[in-house]
């Protein structure tokens, strides 16, 4: 199955490490985070589940839930999770789905006929208040998640989502937007108080409308 951007996530009912959830209705009215790997006790992921679990105050700044998914069964997750809060010095603090029949992986297309040893590629997703995919990265086993730019992806969706601007390149929070070409030039003191600088007319930027 393959799922776009502006889909709606699959729902699902699975096991997990503090239980058995139904997606939808775990993910609540917030927004959530869904990210696999490829298989319990690998060196690369268990250092990204530990980052993961030491964010979890800007991630509910944000008022966003995270949850991992592996093929692996929820017994081998258990034991997995002591080598991560040892090894990361961390205490693993939201869920690990167990997916042994690959139900859930085949559902968001984590298998991949080309990922050599691995039972799914890396991949995330992050999912809005309405269920919408607003996001998905794929990642190399080789190559750690950055979590800082995952943070900073989640301000930027955040943000254009109330506000009708858009993020530029290497953009973080506290910095410029570019207002959204739909808008008038003559219409933006009004929208955007904080004034504006126009660059080109198709390039305007205006201080981040909600500081």
């Amino acid at each position: 199955m393959t799922i776009r951007l502006g889909d709606t996530a699959p729902d699902f009912t699975a096991k997990t490490t503090e239980g058995t959830i139904e997606f939808h209705k775990w993910l609540g009215d917030g927004w959530g985070i869904l990210f696999s790997h490829p298989k319990d006790y690998t060196p690369v992921c268990t250092t990204e589940l530990g980052r993961v679990a030491n964010l979890k105050g800007e991630f509910e700044k944000r008022n966003v839930k995270t949850i991992a998914i592996s093929v692996d069964p929820l017994e081998s997750h258990k034991g997995w999770i002591n080598d991560i809060n040892e090894t990361q010095s961390c205490t693993m603090n939201y869920p690990i789905i167990a997916d042994p029949d690959r139900n859930v992986a085949t559902m968001y297309g984590m298998i991949h006929p080309n990922a050599l040893d691995n039972l799914t590629v890396r991949s995330v997703f992050i999912i809005g208040p309405d269920k919408k995919v607003k996001l998905q990265l794929t990642y190399p086993a080789s190559t750690g998640r950055n979590f800082d730019e995952i943070l900073r992806v989640i301000d930027s969706l955040q943000l254009t989502a109330n506000y009708q601007v858009a993020t530029p390149a290497d953009w973080k929070h506290g910095d410029d937007c570019v207002v959204i070409p739909a808008i008038k030039t003559e219409d933006i003191p009004a929208k955007f108080p904080k004034g504006f600088k126009e660059i080109k007319p198709y390039l305007r930027m205006t201080p981040q409308p909600d500081l």
